[in-house]
């Protein structure tokens, strides 16, 4: 078989149809087959179905035999339908009080609070919380004038009191939210803090699973940190954990703004309970997902997204390891499947498909034949990698560390592809930034930043 013929078997063995929960589609027409490019370069694989597109495309359309190693990239898209009505939304806002938050920082809150009673609609619901050592309750209520007028009052009593008890804060919205889960399609804790829990559950991991337990039951999290103390990684693993959305307001005074935008996503909600499930065929030894949250199984790799509406998208880049020990012409190397409930058509819905590439023991083929598109995704979620522990290191003072982690990044998207220029301009401002900072203050700012850089990286867009 020549290698035209190879690249063509292979296109047709990645073809894989979207399966639907419930009752199947009507059958659509496929297209013809894609010719492979003259560079030998695979076609992506493509599943629809419902208002998100799965596609997936490999790092190159042979691999070597023996150990070695692959990359998948994956992007999951919502498709904006043509008309798609504004979603009344089930909401609890949760707002730290604790004593670091007093002064302007709490003043925001409370403006920002007015700001979204104020632009809910009829048929919308919110509860508001707010939480020092203890946790006090507005319970969920309908929104109509009366009611408006109650929520604002109950916003302008919160003074700033006590220690940080976030995970008390977290299970007050939750509990307010339940109750009415099953009458909205869209159901989100929205949690507002500067800084470190204190009291209650403290640990990380337990709220972030405490996050995804809320997810299962149709809830959403989303974790807004205000100012330069809050902890990154803890707001960021809810928001992962909890399918909402992730954000960093180095000004209080933003707070409105983001709350506005944190509303528009919520009530256009187009899926909930985005979940990509790879499996691996014997000879793929494990999967590694960089950059985002991801739980192995037995054989397999879930990866839970965060809801989406529409015009969104996120990329998803998976390391593959490989023990492959005969050469084969078309050889499957990862299946995916996507989860998650269509909000427009009000179902849950299941679609996948499935990657492979020709093993080979000639090198020079592999090399020939590398998809740079993959190459780049690989390059920019290893430098994200990168930033991320340069951050961690600007946090914990290791100023040598951090330069060297900044260094690295740059010498790897210097010797990449010229659409890497502009990430390389803002690593060279990252470290010159860095460079001139004095005082904790400026250093735990810039480390901020450049955390935040890093999830753009990986392909993430659920931050604000």
């Amino acid at each position: 078989m020549n290698r035209t013929h190879l690249l063509l078997a292979l296109t047709t063995l990645l073809a894989l149809g979207a399966l639907a929960v419930g009752p199947p589609p009507p059958p659509s027409l496929q297209p013809p087959p894609v010719r492979a490019p003259s560079g030998g370069v695979l076609p992506p694989v493509t599943a629809r179905e419902g208002v998100l597109t799965l596609e997936g495309k490999l790092s190159g359309a042979y691999v070597r035999t023996g150990p070695g190693e692959a990359h998948a990239l994956f992007t999951v898209r919502a498709n904006t339908p043509p008309t798609h009505r504004r979603l009344p939304v089930n909401l609890a806002l949760v707002i730290d009080r604790s004593g670091s938050m007093r002064g302007q920082k709490l003043a925001d809150a409370r403006r920002a609070a007015r700001m979204l009673v104020e632009r809910l609609e009829p048929g919308d619901r919110l509860a508001l919380v707010h939480y020092g050592s203890d946790v006090r309750v507005y319970p969920s209520e309908e929104v109509t004038p009366r009611s408006r007028e109650r929520m604002i009052s109950f916003v302008g009593s919160i003074e700033d009191e006590g220690a940080t008890n976030l995970s008390g804060g977290l299970e007050a919205g939750a509990e307010a939210l339940r109750p009415h889960v099953k009458d909205y399609r869209v159901s989100r804790i929205i949690l507002l803090s500067d800084g470190e829990p204190t009291e209650g559950i403290v640990d990380e991991a337990h709220l972030g699973r405490m996050a995804a337990d809320y997810q299962r039951e149709g809830i959403a999290v989303s974790g807004l940190g205000v100012g330069e103390q809050f902890n990154e990684r803890l707001m960021r693993g809810l928001a992962e954990q909890g399918g909402g959305f992730y954000g960093y307001l180095q000004n209080s005074e933003r707070l409105a703004e983001i709350l506005g935008r944190e509303l528009e996503q919520a009530t256009g909600t187009l899926a909930r309970g985005v979940r990509l499930r790879l499996e691996l065929p014997e000879g793929v030894t494990s999967a590694e997902a960089l950059g985002v949250a991801a739980m192995p199984e037995a054989g397999a790799l879930s990866i839970p997204l965060y809801d989406m509406s529409g015009g969104q998208e996120v990329r998803v880049v998976v390391k593959l390891t490989l023990a492959l020990e005969a050469p084969s012409p078309a050889r499957p190397l990862v299946s995916a499947r996507l989860d998650y409930n269509d909000l427009v058509a009000d179902k849950p819905v299941r679609m996948g498909l499935e990657l492979g590439a020709a093993v080979t023991g000639d090198e020079e083929l592999v090399r020939t034949h590398m998809d740079p598109d993959v190459g780049l995704a690989v390059t920019r979620a290893n430098g994200a990698s990168q930033m991320q522990a340069a951050a961690e290191a600007m946090k914990q003072g290791d100023r040598t560390r951090a330069l060297d982690m900044l260094g690295n990044v740059r010498r790897l998207f210097g010797a990449s592809s010229s659409a890497l220029a502009g990430e390389m301009r803002e690593v060279e401002q990252s470290e010159a930034a860095y460079r001139d900072a004095q005082d904790e203050t400026s250093v735990r700012r810039e480390a901020l930043k450049l955390h935040r850089k890093s999830l753009q990286s990986f392909g993430q867009n659920n931050s604000y």
